[in-house]
This record gives structure tokens, sequence and C-alpha cells, in this order.
């Protein structure tokens, strides 16, 4: 459940929240933040904002994604010439 306690933390408004986590799960973080010398808060912190990125970043790529054309960018590349790559920039075969 969210609560709603603010702290100050290098100038930044923090909340505090109350996680539930199985005992396995728990087990992990406390022993992967203690191997990263870091506190379980930071290692989920970290893990969190980490998600939130991915997630993100996915759905900004589907919406480009959606606004693409096709017949455009088929257009575009038909103006591109046809010619071998430089020495070195081929793929090999």
């Amino acid at each position: 459940s969210a609560g709603g306690v603010s702290q100050a933390s290098g100038g930044l408004a923090m909340s505090a929240i109350s996680l539930r986590l199985s005992e396995s799960l728990h087990k992990q973080v406390r022993e992967l933040a203690r191997r990263e010398g870091i506190s379980i808060n930071q290692l989920i912190s970290s893990a969190v904002a980490e998600k939130l990125s991915a997630l993100m970043t996915e759905e900004y790529l589907e919406t480009r994604a959606k606004r693409g054309n096709r017949a455009a960018f088929d257009d575009v590349l038909s103006r591109v010439r046809d010619v071998d790559p430089d020495e070195g920039d081929g793929l090999d075969s």
C-alpha cells in the first residue's frame, strides 16, 4: 500500500511505500544488495526505474512504428544508389 510519507533525499521529494515480497524473493534481494554494496531500497528503486524505462521505450517504439509508412520508406530507399560497400564495410558471407 502506498504511504504518504515524504522525506528529503538529496533535495528530491521521496514517498514511502510498504512492499510485500515472498520470503524467497526477499532473501534474493537482500543477498544481491549485499553483494552490490547497496541498500535494499537502492536495489529495488533501481530495478523499478530500469523496468519503467524498458516499458516506456517499448511503448515509444510501438507508437513510432505505427506512424511508419512502408510506401514512403520504399520511395526514399528507391532513391539511394546501389553501390558495393567500401572495403571492410560489407557483410562476410
